[in-house]
């Protein structure tokens, strides 16, 4: 979660280290920069004055996120984010997700039925294949790739594996690595 000013410029460059050092005109990278920004101005900044750019900001990032079918809260991912295509990406607000997620289009990491807080916990360099489902309180361990359209609906606290099928099982032992570029860890 950004706290402070250092956290914000932290985020932003692990999100453009991750994402390739986008150009600053691409539309997803456009809404990643929203995305800090709006956490920045909500969780740290409370004068008069950041009421209305706030809201602004809002008004921004919800309409760039429909433009491209991300329905993603804020202060659930942590640094090192990359959103690879426009397409429907719908993440629960009660989720947490670590440094270094890789997310591929039509993914959905959403609660229980009936139960919003029942939201998945993963943690960091973690790779999300195309329509993949993460639903419910699952924990997922760090260093895992999910494979695409893999429903995964139990813990994986086992690091450094990958899982893929419906239900979710392990598939291999190899990890995230290779998978996704850890902006956490490339020094500017």
């Amino acid at each position: 979660m950004i706290n402070s000013r250092d956290d914000y410029k932290r985020y932003l460059t692990g999100d453009w280290h991750a994402s390739s050092r986008p150009s600053w005109r691409d539309p997803i990278w456009t809404f990643q920069r929203l995305l800090r920004r709006l956490e920045y101005y909500t969780n740290c900044k409370s004068s008069f004055f950041s009421g209305p750019y706030r809201r602004i900001l809002r008004y921004r990032y919800n309409r760039l996120g429909l433009k491209l079918g991300f329905s993603i809260p804020i202060n659930v991912f942590g640094p090192g984010l990359r959103l690879i295509h426009p397409g429907t990406i719908v993440v629960n607000g009660n989720a947490r997700i670590g440094s270094n997620c890789l997310v591929n289009t039509c993914v959905v990491i959403g609660c229980a039925a009936g139960a919003p807080e029942a939201a998945p916990v993963l943690g960091d360099n973690i790779f999300i294949g195309a329509g993949a489902k993460v639903i419910g309180a699952v924990r997922i361990a760090d260093d895992i790739a999910i494979g695409a359209n893999a429903v995964v609906m139990h813990d994986f606290i086992e690091p450094g594996i990958t899982i893929a099928g419906i239900p979710a099982k392990k598939v291999s032992d190899k990890s995230s690595e290779g998978y996704l570029i850890r902006g956490t860890a490339v020094k500017a």
